[in-house]
């Protein structure tokens, strides 16, 4: 229904001189569609209200309001007389609009609220339109799209998901902004969250675990008190970059998550020594950035020190899990096998921290745009790594845009996970086996058929030979025939 919708929109941006790429369509489409939720949200409150003899007091108030500013009507009807366009627009957007929504960050009562969501959004937000005619085009666009049912939002959250893979595949790291959904759903799958547990991601992005697990977790059969545990009491992240912590904050509204427990910081600037019982979490789903070259300063909160972004999240996520927590996390395969003093030393924490059940081998092309290969690790806060099932994932294609990752590609590991059986494409290696100075964690494996062994060049050379002399026969006899 909304599909028509979202393409106009985006020929429109493709004419706005001030919006150059997937980001900054995703970015600019995000505000737009986030002020018109809260329209639509406050309406359902004021409803909500008057049916119970109350008063409302709404959060945007005046001049701000959606319909006064964005969608002015008379008689249900759009009133184009008195609608705000071209350079009158921008101006009331920039000097007004912005500044005011940015204001709810020092008035907001708590992080927890959606007042402070909307300071935050609007605080780290610019507008990037110019032209006032192409802003008011989009705007009546977003006012035929409506947040009032289940099935609405789903919709919308479809075609904005599609957006943010998009631009997670626009010249950058595939797996900065976008996780494969499949390989999410698998990871939510095996550590199997249920209502009444905490989830967190400390590197959210888009929200995508988030989003995913509130998927698994709501089901038609909850109850009222169920339903309310889940909105605000089950699923907390944190989101360093400003643009990310927006998308996640629209994707979760957008999935149905109304005031979204997501924070703006750098999760790396906590201290781990420094953690305590109240602020650990049952199941922590993530996928943190490689690479990265974190600062002297930030690595100083970490018994492990190292510039690698992933490690220092993986202690991160080590401490934050409470006891009997379950934890799947995406880390670079190479994580496995290096022999620098860091990754030895994370490595033999993990396995003596907590149970290091499962490693998942990803293929290459798993992350669009990535060009390292991955493993998800599976583990559990408590009692020390005994063995390991590893599962080497084989989809029997090139993965690829075109050909990218799918649920049935991981329906088998899903299945002998939970028995973890061995075969062809997994095995078992138990942690006596490991060498103690590296505890190497390398895939290898001791299953797979083994590969036809190469030929000697003197064989290659004779074979050549031969076929040459052949086919200097069979030009002689043609040669005959004519």
């Amino acid at each position: 229904m909304y599909e028509n919708a979202f393409n106009k929109i985006e020929r429109d941006l493709r004419a706005e001189e001030g919006i150059a790429n997937e980001l900054d369509y995703v970015e600019q489409t995000s505000w737009v569609l986030f002020l018109k939720y809260l329209a639509d949200l406050e309406s359902e409150r004021a409803d909500a209200a008057e049916l119970e003899g109350k008063e409302y007091a709404p959060i945007i108030d005046g001049d701000f309001r959606w319909h006064k500013w964005a969608a002015p009507k008379v008689n249900g009807e759009f009133d184009h007389n008195s609608a705000r366009i071209g350079d009158d627009l921008i101006t009331f957007v920039d000097r007004e609009l912005f500044p005011y929504l940015a204001a709810f960050r020092q008035s907001a009562t708590s992080p927890q609220t959606i007042e402070y969501k909307i300071g935050e959004v609007f605080t780290e937000l610019r507008n990037k339109f110019r032209s006032g005619y192409i802003l008011r085009d989009v705007l009546e666009q977003v006012d035929g799209l409506a947040f009032n049912t289940q099935a609405q939002r789903h919709e919308l959250s479809e075609l904005y998901e599609t957006r943010i893979k998009r631009m997670g595949n626009a010249g950058r790291n595939g797996g900065e902004y976008y996780t494969p959904r499949p390989l999410i759903r698998a990871m939510i799958k095996v550590t199997d969250p249920k209502i009444g547990e905490t989830i967190y991601d400390g590197a959210c992005g888009s929200a995508g675990f988030l989003c995913e697990a509130y998927g698994h977790l709501r089901t038609n059969d909850l109850s009222a008190s169920a339903y309310e545990t889940l909105q605000t009491r089950t699923l907390y992240g944190q989101e360093k970059k400003g643009l990310a912590y927006i998308i996640g904050i629209m994707n979760m509204v957008l999935h149905g998550i109304e005031a979204p427990n997501l924070i703006h910081s750098n999760t790396l600037n906590e201290n781990v020594m420094d953690i305590q019982e109240k602020d650990r979490h049952d199941i922590i789903l993530a996928n943190p950035p490689f690479g990265g070259g974190e600062r002297r300063e930030v690595q100083q909160n970490f018994p492990i020190r190292t510039g690698e972004t992933a490690y220092l999240f993986l202690q991160h996520f080590i401490r934050k899990l409470k006891a009997g927590g379950r934890a799947a996390v995406v880390i670079k395969n190479t994580f496995l096998s290096n022999t620098d003093n860091a990754s030895i030393a994370l490595r033999k924490e993990l396995l003596e921290a907590a149970e290091l059940h499962t490693v998942l081998d990803c293929p290459q092309g798993t992350f669009q745009g990535a060009g390292v290969k991955t493993v998800v690790l599976f583990f559990e806060k408590g009692a020390p790594t005994r063995d390991i099932w590893y599962y080497q994932l084989d989809p029997g294609r090139s993965l690829g845009k075109t050909n990218p990752l799918n649920d049935d590609d991981l329906a088998e590991f899903v299945e002998l996970q939970r028995t973890r059986d061995t075969g062809e494409k997994s095995w078992i290696v138990n942690r006596t086996d490991l060498d103690e100075e590296t505890c190497d964690l390398s895939v290898k494996n001791p299953n797979a058929p083994e590969a036809e062994a190469l030929r000697s060049p003197e064989d290659i050379i004779a074979d050549m030979l031969e076929r040459d002399a052949e086919t200097a026969q069979i030009l002689e006899d043609i040669r005959g025939m004519l």
